[in-house]
């Protein structure tokens, strides 16, 4: 069992996406990456922690790999754009890959360098260790599903 932090704007689409995959074992939302412990939502929303929305994924990774998490999580966002999402904007919308170990970083930088070649525009999704994270209230877990 793996887990991996992923930002890709409102953190409800995401979890949506990355739960109905095969070798996804539980994905959680939460506020990772800022300096306020256990904001809530409005407080996030607000701009003044510094957290973005973070959805976590754990996988199998025998049946899902690092990469295909990674392949999966470009198809669905603009890794192109700076703090927002389609209409979401502001820096809790902001991209991010969040890890936390060095195998891990080194996959995760492979792989965005081997994707740039297909953008135009600069890469400018956060790639970090994970600093925190902190469950979202119960009302945004499994959003979309409820």
């Amino acid at each position: 069992m793996k887990k991996l932090w992923l930002a890709g704007g409102c953190f409800w689409g995401g979890e949506a996406y990355f739960h109905q995959l095969k070798g996804v074992l539980q994905t959680r939302v939460g506020y990772g990456q800022g300096q306020k412990e256990n904001p809530t939502y409005p407080e996030v929303c607000s701009g003044t922690t510094g957290h973005t929305e973070i959805c976590e994924i754990i996988y199998d990774e025998e049946k899902l790999s690092l990469v295909k998490v990674l392949e999966h999580f470009f198809r669905i966002i603009d890794p192109t754009t700076i703090n927002g999402q389609g209409p979401d904007r502001g820096t809790q919308y902001r991209t991010g890959i969040y890890y936390t170990n060095e195998e891990e970083k080194e996959v995760i930088l492979t792989y965005v360098q081997g994707v740039q070649t297909a953008y135009t525009k600069e890469i400018v999704v956060e790639i970090e260790p994970l600093t925190s994270f902190y469950l979202a209230e119960e009302y945004h877990q499994q959003y979309l599903e409820k």
